[in-house]
């Protein structure tokens, strides 16, 4: 039998990416064998890694699920796979298949660590799911309620995604924050209102920041009620940040709160296991409108020349698909 050759995306060194190959070994036992079609950068983490700006103390815990390599290079990192099964059980061959797998062409997993894409989701779509696993723990976080006044700062992919699910409450006011104009236009097809920061509005019940910037989350501070909430989920990474304290915050009584994918809401963590969460934000992707989200696939073959351009403080780009 022919040696099966994969290649896979590295970070090797900071603003240096290569493309290697690798021999993989014959199947294991209740292993699969998946070929990729599609998978997601996540433009936040992703960034992060490929400037190597991860501090060392997070090299455990911000580690992808089924990363190659050590922080902090060379590693092998991603984690939004979307493919088809082409060994393995009887059942599962030719399925259609979400991972937490890094961008790989071809690769092996325990058949217990890649979920069915059910066929109403489109495989493009389907690489949303990791964002919608970490939206949805950020909902159950933030539990908000029917009728609240909620704002989401920045409006990446994370946060319009949890834009989208607060949308769903009855009653709800939901406004999508950013500094970029365009983003309007996607708000609107997500069912949400958009603002600009200088207008965002004021006394909320519950603000959600995902800037990554100070000035966005001096915007969260300032957007929120009388001892509201604000859920903090971006990640600095080694990067620094500036945030008044001052002025109203105390006097406000705020509340600054993080939000972690890693560990699974309190309300939610007696019942609820990884496995479950990933394959219900899986489930939650039949909605069409989640497609602006997406950007034009850029091809896998051309990552080493556009990635510096995608992580760039110019991008605009939403979810970047990479087709295989």
């Amino acid at each position: 039998m022919d040696s099966v050759v994969s290649q896979s995306l590295w970070y090797v060194a900071p603003e240096r990416i290569e493309i290697r190959s690798e021999i993989l070994d014959p199947l294991p036992k209740n292993n699969v064998q998946v070929r990729t079609l599609f998978s997601a950068l996540s433009r936040g983490t992703e960034s992060l890694v490929f400037k190597g700006l991860i501090p060392e103390s997070e090299y455990s815990r911000m580690g992808a699920p089924f990363m190659g390599g050590k922080f902090p290079f060379p590693v092998k990192y991603g984690y939004s796979n979307v493919g088809r099964v082409e060994l393995g059980p009887p059942e599962l061959i030719g399925q259609l298949v979400f991972s937490l797998m890094p961008h790989q062409s071809i690769f092996q997993a325990d058949a217990n660590n890649i979920l069915v894409i059910p066929r109403e989701i489109p495989a493009q779509r389907a690489v949303l799911a990791a964002n919608m696993e970490t939206a949805l723990n950020a909902v159950w976080d933030a539990s908000p309620g029917p009728g609240d006044r909620i704002v989401i700062i920045g409006a990446g992919v994370l946060g319009c995604l949890i834009a989208y699910l607060c949308g769903h409450l009855p009653g709800a006011e939901v406004t999508l924050v950013d500094i970029n104009p365009e983003r309007e236009e996607v708000a609107k097809k997500l069912g949400v209102q958009f603002s600009s920061p200088e207008l965002a509005p004021k006394d909320c019940d519950l603000v959600i920041h995902c800037s990554a910037s100070a000035a966005g989350l001096s915007t969260a501070i300032s957007s929120a009620g009388e001892e509201a909430t604000i859920l903090e989920l971006s990640w600095y990474g080694s990067n620094k940040i500036d945030v008044s304290l001052g002025g109203a915050f105390h006097s406000r009584q705020l509340k600054l709160q993080s939000s972690q994918v890693g560990h699974i809401s309190l309300s939610h963590r007696p019942r609820w296991s990884h496995r479950r969460r990933l394959a219900t934000a899986l489930a939650m992707l039949s909605d069409s409108r989640l497609d602006v989200l997406l950007t034009k696939p850029i091809s896998f073959e051309a990552l080493p020349s556009e990635l510096p351009q995608i992580f760039s403080a110019q991008s605009s780009a939403l979810c970047c698909l990479i087709q295989y």
